[in-house]
């Protein structure tokens, strides 16, 4: 699956649900809240901006952002939203491409770093927000913890989410770390949409490992925003890695 492929102009139509999901305030309020306190003043980059979720309430609390992103169409709708402000988008790919400036917080959240699906480009994407930060800057990463414990020898999907109108389910290719993720959404008719995408997923002490290679060190992990603390059990985590002050 060609990434330009699957966020395309529909993908980027039917990305934003206002007030629902993960645009819901008890979800996207405390994202912005703490990103804007690790931001500490300074300006911030955003990899795989998309449609401004995050990036345009955190301009809005004052915080200079710019974004990196892929999609064209998916930028374009963040262009295209009235009222809101101006946010600079360089297209590219996130582990490669250039963003003018110099930071004080690169964030990637929502699971987005697992759309990269090899290793190599995972550890890139590191390197990249390094070279993106000043001295003492920070990269936070939001990922979901594999769920391979729900996965019993001979199985190779879980469902993940299961409510009126929904079903997200994934299948995995252990030996690869692949997983795809399909979102079938339904109605009272005999009509479903089915959405996919691939996903390398990856292991807190991995995601470690590629940050030592990049330079960095862990300053925290969270199991939320709230700042919860993370645990065996948790789901996913939000993990802050900090450069040096002297580089």
């Amino acid at each position: 699956m060609d990434p330009e492929e699957i966020w395309n102009a529909d993908a980027a139509r039917r990305y934003d649900t206002p007030g629902t999901g993960m645009f819901a305030p008890e979800v996207l309020g405390p994202a912005v809240e703490r990103l804007a306190r690790l931001a500490g003043g300074g300006a911030a980059l955003e990899f795989a901006i998309g449609t401004g979720r995050v990036a345009v309430p955190l301009a809005g609390r004052g915080v200079p952002v710019t974004g990196i992103d892929s999609s064209r169409p998916m930028v374009e709708r963040l262009r295209a939203k009235a009222g809101g402000p101006a946010i600079p988008v360089v297209i590219g790919d996130m582990a490669t491409a250039t963003a003018p400036g110099r930071y004080t917080l690169v964030y990637l959240v929502y699971n987005t770093i697992s759309n990269l699906l090899t290793q190599a480009e995972q550890v890139e994407c590191f390197r990249n927000a390094a070279r993106h930060l000043a001295p003492g800057g920070r990269f936070v990463v939001e990922l979901w913890v594999p769920e391979l414990r729900r996965l019993p020898p001979g199985q190779e999907a879980t469902v993940w989410k299961s409510v009126p109108g929904y079903i997200g389910l994934d299948t995995y290719d252990v030996l690869r770390q692949h997983v795809v993720s399909h979102h079938f959404r339904f109605d009272e008719t005999e009509q479903a949409r089915l959405f996919r995408s691939p996903h390398r997923y990856v292991w807190p002490a991995e995601l470690d490992l590629m940050a030592q290679l990049a330079g960095f060190v862990l300053e925290s992990r969270h199991a939320d925003w709230d700042d919860g603390p993370f645990t065996a059990d948790s789901p996913s985590h939000v993990s802050v890695y900090r450069l040096p002050s002297a580089r």
